[in-house]
């Protein structure tokens, strides 16, 4: 375990003092007295160790702490999320659920926040037993209590910004613990099918990634499953359209650390309309029809076949469809969607343009920014059908 002491979450026997090391972070204070100013610090810290006791392990604190507060979101911010696995029980029903079989979840990537924790509840609830680890970037531990408190909530740490040849042994180390983590700790991982969010929805694992987790070892021990996300509505849509003008506008703009809280704080708090979860079969039902091929196309083609099950695996909504008509300039999937359903669709997109802050505002680019995010899940699931 010591190899990995930079980047793991908690073990059981950290937990206790990592609790007490967040509740003396003057910061994470202030985070807690803004959530609720009228109660005194001696007290808020003392309902917390009251919360506290009979957590031993992360996945305790998930369950004590995490889970309440993800059921929220869910009533407060979705229209309900729901987690279809019976491509998965149907491809190993004898272990599914078994002490014995984890499994890595390779998925396209929609909240930095969200996409594990929506998936941590539902494999609860569906009497998985545990939830999983994640990889969240170093970029985004900007404070000590928010790296603290995510390696109390099983996540391990991705290093961002090196060198490339720091870059090459920071994989090989994240590898190697991502193995380790599924064969000896016995855990589940949850990973984005690439680096940052496919801004336009045009979801595409990236070879990159598959070398990475094969750099630990077989690809096989991972039991990877591909897994599907899917928003009615993206609540960080306007800023994903933001940021496309202003690239385009400024090749070198890049976002501030501000941008990336900003981005956080909407996507968590945002109305994303119903959320759906849909796991496909692991790779390893299919991964040994490959193995002929040179490794210049092999990983290439493990990524492409896994495109097509994520593409399958969108629940398209109303939207999606209002979406590609009006690019389209017709109304070829009229079938799909009311005059109500259009009526609420374009109701939502003028709210969501009229967010958008830019000195010289280009409403047509970012509209149809916004439209395509919502159309390339139909293209993609068509294509892929």
């Amino acid at each position: 375990m010591n190899e990995f002491d930079e980047i793991r979450p908690y073990e059981p026997e950290e937990m206790k003092q990592a609790f007490e090391d967040l509740l003396n972070d003057r910061q994470f204070q202030v985070v807690l007295k803004g959530f609720v100013p009228w109660l005194p610090k001696s007290v808020r810290n003392g309902l917390l160790r009251l919360a506290f006791t009979g957590v031993k392990t992360p996945l305790d604190f998930q369950k004590r702490f995490m889970k309440p507060v993800v059921n929220y979101i869910i009533r407060k911010h979705t229209d309900g999320c729901s987690f279809d696995d019976a491509a998965l029980i149907s491809a190993v029903p004898s272990e599914l659920k078994s002490d014995g079989q984890r499994f890595t979840f390779v998925s396209n990537h929609r909240d930095i926040v969200l996409d594990s924790a929506f998936l941590d509840v539902k494999l609860v609830n569906a009497g998985y037993p545990t939830t999983v680890e994640i990889g969240i970037g170093d970029n985004l531990l900007i404070y000590p209590w928010i790296k603290r408190l995510v390696r109390m909530n099983k996540a391990f740490t991705v290093r961002r910004g090196l060198s490339l040849r720091e870059t090459l042994t920071a994989s090989q180390l994240m590898s190697r613990y991502i193995h380790y983590a599924v064969t000896q700790k016995k855990e589940n991982i949850w990973i984005a099918q690439r680096e940052g969010r496919a801004k336009d929805s045009d979801d595409r694992t990236q070879d990159a990634v598959l070398k990475m987790l094969a750099m630990g070892g077989d690809l096989k021990e991972l039991n990877i499953v591909p897994l599907t996300i899917s928003y009615e509505y993206d609540p960080c849509d306007y800023l994903k359209a933001q940021e496309f003008q202003q690239k385009r506008d400024n090749p070198t703009f890049k976002k501030s650390r501000q941008d990336d809280l900003d981005n956080m704080k909407t996507g968590i708090l945002g109305y994303k309309g119903r959320v759906v979860y849909r796991a496909a079969t692991p790779i390893n039902t299919w991964l040994d029809e490959l193995e002929e091929l040179p490794k210049t196309d092999y990983y290439k083609a493990v990524s492409e076949r896994m495109d097509k099950e994520i593409h399958r695996g969108y629940e398209l909504f109303p939207c999606n469809y209002i979406a590609l008509d009006e690019l389209n300039g017709n109304t070829g999937y009229a079938a799909h969607y009311s005059e109500a359903d259009k009526q609420r669709f374009e109701q939502y997109l003028s709210g969501q343009l009229a967010k958008i802050q830019l000195p010289d505002k280009d409403e047509s680019f970012l509209r149809e920014r916004i439209l395509t995010m919502y159309a390339n899940p139909v293209r993609n699931k068509l294509a892929a059908q």
